[in-house]
């Protein structure tokens, strides 16, 4: 494979002639469909490369040479060069899939810089000829692509790789285990990767051809559909699963890493050998894997970290005890603990405190995503003061380490300073001070650097970041982000009142902004709340689900990695009647965020709702416990799921702590169940104050059941605890319900 620059000495003329011969190719062919600037990008890189000079192939010198941009262009605040560059990639994609897929020699740009690379086609023979008449230019500047890695070296270990018929039989091994929860089409872009690879067509393995090939895409598919990025982070877990489960013992394991979609495959006692060599093609003809050494990469408002990750979001399937919501019984979850305290405000000026907040936000959605750092949720941080003592966090909530700090504006300058203390004895861990110019966008940048370094401190080897929210900042408008900050605040109350004015201010934010996906997901969720809970209403079309599930693929198509936009597609295809896809898209999501408590408590919510209660249980018990203080909506839901469950005393207790006075479905659910608790006067108490709030909810009651997918059997019981807490039930629901059971069971 030739990889980038090396010296014009090390390099035969013929194989500069033979890269130039395949960029002329490319360019003149109709099937390479790119802008003339493309073009240009195209031919600058390469041509930039070829002359040894790929050390200068940065984005500012793109933008300055290719682009015309003046000497004060910034790559962070203008995105020309990584837009152009991620065209180019398609276009060039296209071409090698269609005109040139007979091209003798491959020209890439590797994702993660602009360094080209150069590989040649041919048998395993012709490539091993090839490396020897065409040396190695190793990059200097690239990152993960989506082809499978390849280096000329001897596979680790003794013996020969695996062959063809070894990899087939763990294949059919894998797809035929029932702990290998891949799906059909898991099973299919499994089996498409390795016969690509094990054919030499390596290569064509890209989210494009995946696409047309697998998942019966036309040819107009952009990267904008996320199915390959989905599949391929699904495909990862099963086979993670497989293998920590069934497949424990198997001597072959077929690996997909991250930053592409070609396979490995590796013998165990290789694996073990040597863990950090790329895979590599055997003279025989198989491919033997090895894990890639992790790396960090730290860019403004982007941490991509990479190690193995010792926590699997299945941790989720295991049950817990129903009875353990009775108070004080969530026990703190094992491994590295960390509180965030909110940062003090030390500063002046009416936008002090936004800032002060914002820090904190961005660090409360930054760090759950490190899967080795269990972090206490919003609420929970947010019920301490700046200057929480240690023994409080170590003593009261149970955690180990305490992040810390404070804020200082002052005109348009900015001091963070952050501080990580190891609440055992109250040491200084890590402290950093950071000062920045509030005119540019450097805020999200500190957010990303502490995040990195506290998850550095407390957590080696630490978990996946692939993203972190601020790859996407907020718009340089306070409103707008104060919006999404007030989010969380209407979603602790969940009152019609606050939802007026969250609604009203993401509905401009997104006007102004329509490129700002966190504050589309959060408009999703609002316009469910319109119709799920009936929070101010709107007539006419679209209605609110419609416009819910569109604000939601909105965000997710803004951005494929924001956690609220996960979480409110998810949360909108449930309610859109949508629901395997709906689990589906929630998995994905924690699976990604595995330890984000808004994401984990909405997800219980739909599994338990969808009949799972005791699985829902489950995750709602595990953010309890990295959320305390966040009693309302977990503890109401946590409560219904152990009342379905058979646990009154767990139920009745979990709706105490709940204490939603303002959100009327609460009065529902604690009626219910103190009537089942045979506490019958507070039952009559909470069932009045409900049909106070919703004298509409139960004359509908088999279709607002059917709205959030009860199963038939959830909904009689539920009738029945209703009938018990003194609630005048319409006669016939009951045979509806058995009716509609059975239509559905015959339709199966």
């Amino acid at each position: 494979m030739i990889h980038a620059a090396a010296s014009e000495a090390e390099k035969p003329q013929s194989t500069d002639s033979r890269c130039l011969a395949q960029l002329a190719r490319i360019r003149q062919s109709a099937e390479f469909d790119a802008t003339g600037r493309e073009h240009r990008f195209l031919q600058y890189v390469v041509e930039e490369t070829l002359a040894g000079r790929g050390s200068r192939i940065k984005a500012y010198t793109v933008a300055v040479e290719v682009f015309g941009r003046d000497s004060t262009f910034d790559p962070q605040n203008d995105p020309i060069v990584r837009i152009a560059a991620s065209h180019l990639r398609r276009s060039l994609e296209r071409y090698y899939l269609t005109a040139g897929k007979s091209d003798p020699i491959v020209i890439g740009i590797p994702k993660g810089g602009y360094l080209p690379t150069f590989s040649e086609r041919g048998s395993p023979e012709d490539a091993n000829a090839a490396e020897s008449s065409m040396p190695t230019m190793q990059a200097q500047a690239a990152g993960p692509s989506d082809a499978s890695p390849v280096a000329a070296r001897p596979p680790p270990g003794p013996g020969p790789g695996p062959g063809p018929d070894d990899v087939r039989a763990q294949f059919e091994r894998i797809v035929s285990s029932k702990e290998f929860h891949g799906g059909g089409r898991g099973d299919a872009l499994l089996r498409y990767i390795i016969e690509e690879t094990l054919a030499g067509r390596a290569e064509r393995i890209k989210g494009y051809s995946i696409a047309i090939e697998v998942f019966k895409r036309d040819k107009s598919f952009t990267q904008d559909d996320p199915v390959v990025r989905i599949e391929a982070a699904r495909l990862r877990r099963a086979l993670e699963r497989y293998y920590l489960v069934a497949g424990q013992n198997d001597p072959l394991r077929i690996e997909v890493p991250k930053g592409g979609y070609g396979p490995t495959f590796s013998w165990k006692e290789a694996v073990r050998a040597e863990s950090d060599r790329t895979a590599v093609p055997d003279a025989s003809g198989p491919i033997v894997s090895a894990r890639r050494r992790g790396r960090v990469l730290l860019t403004v408002g982007v941490v991509a970290v990479a190690a193995a990750a010792i926590l699997g979001y299945w941790t989720i399937d295991r049950p817990g005890s129903v009875s353990s919501l009775r108070a004080g019984s969530v026990s703190v979850p094992d491994g590295p603990t960390l509180v965030i305290a909110p940062f003090a405000n030390l500063g002046e000026g009416p936008n002090a405190e936004l800032y002060t907040d914002g820090v904190t936000e961005e660090l409360l959605t930054a760090l759950p995503r490190f899967k080795e750092i269990k972090v206490f949720g919003r609420e929970t941080s947010k019920s301490l003061p700046p200057d929480v003592d240690v023994s409080q966090v170590r003593d009261e909530l149970g955690a180990r380490y305490l992040l810390a700090g404070g804020v200082r504006v002052s005109g348009s300058r900015i001091r963070v300073t952050a501080r990580l203390v190891d609440a055992s004895d109250g040491a200084i861990l890590w402290s950093e001070d950071y000062d920045n110019d509030l005119q540019s966008r450097d805020l999200f940048a500190i957010q990303s650097d502490v995040a990195s370094k506290v998850a550095t401190a407390v957590a080696q080897p630490y978990g996946i970041i692939a993203q972190t929210d601020a790859a996407n900042p907020p718009p340089d408008d306070l409103g707008a982000y104060s919006c999404t900050l007030s989010f969380y605040d209407y979603r602790a109350e969940l009152s019609a009142e606050r939802h007026a004015k969250v609604s009203a201010c993401l509905e401009s934010a997104v006007a102004r902004y329509p490129g700002y996906a966190t504050a589309w997901a959060m408009l999703s969720i609002a316009h469910l709340d319109e119709e799920r809970f009936k929070f101010n209403p709107k007539s006419g079309a679209p209605m609110a689900m419609e416009r819910a599930l569109q604000a939601a693929r909105r965000a997710v198509q803004l951005d494929p990695g924001n956690t609220r936009g996960l979480q409110a597609l998810m949360t909108a295809l449930f309610f859109n009647g949508q629901y395997a896809e709906a689990m589906r898209t929630g998995e994905q999501a924690l699976a990604m965020n595995s330890n984000d408590t808004e994401l984990m408590g909405e997800l219980g919510t739909r599994v338990a709702m969808g009949g799972q209660w005791q699985r829902g249980a489950a995750l709602l018990d595990r953010a309890i416990a990295l959320n305390p203080g966040g009693a309302g909506y977990y503890h109401g839901t946590r409560a219904l799921a152990a009342h379905m469950l058979g646990d009154h005393p767990a139920a009745v207790a979990g709706i105490r702590q709940a204490d939603l006075q303002k959100f009327p479905l609460f009065h529902a659910v604690a009626s219910v169940i103190y009537a089942e608790a045979g506490m019958l006067h507070e039952a009559r108490r909470a069932g009045e104050t409900f049909m106070r709030r919703r004298p509409d909810f139960v004359p509908n009651l088999q279709a607002e059941f059917m709205m959030r997918n009860l199963q038939p059997k959830d909904q009689l019981r539920l009738v029945s605890g209703l009938r018990k807490a003194g609630f005048s039930i319409p006669d016939g629901v009951e045979a509806s319900i058995a009716a509609a059971e059975a239509a559905d069971a015959k339709s199966r």
